[in-house]
């Protein structure tokens, strides 16, 4: 592989592109308005890590760190590091049970209408076809072009395809297996497994670390990335944290101009989604992982999380959350102008577990009854009332909420209102205040009202007052949100 020559043909699209390697310039894209419609996608985490499955996806790391339960937990299983190591996993991730459309077909029965396989998490294992190591899922374990697979099942199936790369964390990610004897011991070659694995760990929430990656490792880093661009086109593409780190800034203005040069060619609306602030506002999505905002935003976000809270892949003992728990969370999130990542961890050998399809299938139930409110929605004047406060930020999503029966959620489009009521009484009676007659200089709701419907079971009765909206409901026994249509004139 000639680097400098690939390298170069980077600069080249770059060059008679709309976009230039120049923050000024990657700020004149626009988020693509197919994103903000969909409202609803799946991330999935899936690889080696997924064999052992202890812990959590970050094994490969915590596995060589002494004062882990992971560390102690692979000498009591696996032996010794030194005589299995990470890298010794792979022939036991066979993926024998892996159908792509299969996954994609429990994916759109959820009603989910984008895809997002990881392409290459943090320990460096692609899970598609690279030309710049043999270390992949192609060449080794299951060989299988995995990313290929999912792309062909969501085009065939009409989802959308998205991809995320996590490359960026490897620079450093198993280096606490040089600190003793183990299998990472001694130089790689570049494209092995364990290259680099520097031993020196940087601050991970330390943007001005003296850690710096490497040029070499940065331009493989890009190079990797402008191939999974190239190979499967994704409309997105995903960064975890660690591009916000000072090495990457020039690397990745490249890397975006090159994608969206090449979406230009392509004809389509693409975007950067990242964490934190790596790049300058406006010139991508922004991204809240396992959290959210507890207001409206003006810019469209996304959210990712897992449909687990202790891991975002298959280990055994998953502690999962419950599907109505799962929907009140998205219907908060598109309130406040956003889209939900939701994440799935398959098992080794391919299949997705039960309890996982169980939750997604219930998912699907719920949007295909109330889902009008949701896809294709824009955020109301009003993103919430009701007296539960929620909490915001990354990491804000540790337990499960309790709504009262005057927690709701709204939404708009279709000519309407759409208030969700978060935790529905059993004999309906509802009241919604923000959908009351408001004075004439007033900024709160002043429509006309012409009819009220319970999603899924037709026209209610309603009295609309100053005070707000009274709804006489059906009685319903759920502990799923309830979407109101509110029609107005």
């Amino acid at each position: 592989m000639d680097y400098e020559k690939e390298l170069q043909k980077i600069d080249e699209v770059i060059a008679k592109g709309p976009f230039k390697a120049e923050w000024s310039s990657l700020t004149d894209w626009r988020s693509p308005g197919w994103f903000d419609n969909l409202k609803f996608g799946i991330f999935i985490h899936w690889g080696i890590f997924s064999v052992p499955a202890f812990g959590n996806e970050w094994y490969s790391r915590l596995m060589y760190c002494s004062d882990s339960r992971e560390y102690q937990h692979h000498i009591d299983t696996y032996g010794p590091h030194k005589n299995f190591g990470y890298k010794d996993f792979i022939p036991f991730f066979k993926a024998e049970n892996f159908d792509a459309d299969e996954w994609v077909r429990i994916f759109k029965d959820a009603g989910a209408k984008y895809i997002m396989p990881v392409a290459e998490h943090h320990d460096g294992f692609p899970m598609y076809d690279s030309a710049y190591t043999d270390w992949s899922a192609k060449k080794m374990g299951p060989c299988r072009d995995v990313i290929g697979e999912l792309k062909a099942a969501a085009e065939k199936q009409e989802i959308t395809f998205t991809t995320s790369t996590h490359r960026a964390e490897h620079y450093w990610f198993l280096g606490p297996g040089r600190a003793f004897e183990s299998d990472i011991t001694g130089e790689f070659p570049k494209g092995h497994i364990y290259w680099p694995s520097v031993a020196e760990q940087p601050a991970h929430d330390n943007v001005f670390d003296p850690v710096n990656s490497s040029k070499e490792f940065l331009d493989d880093w890009l190079l990797r990335c402008c191939e999974i661009i190239d190979k499967y086109q994704p409309k997105l593409l995903y960064f975890d944290w660690w591009i916000l780190h000072t090495s990457y800034k020039n690397h990745l203005k490249k890397l975006m101009a090159y994608y969206y040069n090449r979406a230009a060619e392509w004809g389509e609306e693409v975007a950067i989604i990242y964490k934190h602030d790596p790049v300058p506002f406006g010139s991508g999505i922004p991204d809240v992982e396992r959290g959210k905002f507890g207001t409206t935003q003006a810019y469209h976000w996304q959210t990712d999380t897992a449909i687990a809270y202790n891991s975002w892949c298959y280990i055994d003992g998953l502690d999962y959350k419950k599907a109505d728990e799962i929907v009140a969370y998205l219907v908060d999130v598109v309130s406040k102008n956003g889209n939900l990542l939701l994440n799935v961890g398959p098992k080794s050998d391919g299949t997705i577990p039960d309890q996982d399809k169980e939750i997604l299938h219930n998912i699907g139930e719920w949007l295909r009854q109330y889902g009008e409110g949701i896809y294709n929605s824009k955020p109301w004047k009003v993103a919430a009332e009701g007296p539960t406060i929620e909490q915001e930020g990354k990491f804000s999503d540790v337990k499960d909420k309790e709504y009262t029966k005057d927690d709701f959620r709204f939404t708009c489009g279709n000519g309407a209102v759409y208030a969700y009521c978060l935790n529905y009484p059993k004999d309906g009676k509802l009241f919604i205040k923000s959908l009351g007659k408001h004075s004439f200089n007033s900024l709160g709701f002043q429509g006309i009202v012409t009819g009220v419907e319970v999603l899924g079971a037709g026209k209610v009765e309603y009295k609309y007052t100053e005070e707000g909206l009274e709804i006489s409901g059906p009685a319903l026994d759920t502990k799923f949100p309830v979407g109101i249509k509110v029609i107005t004139d």
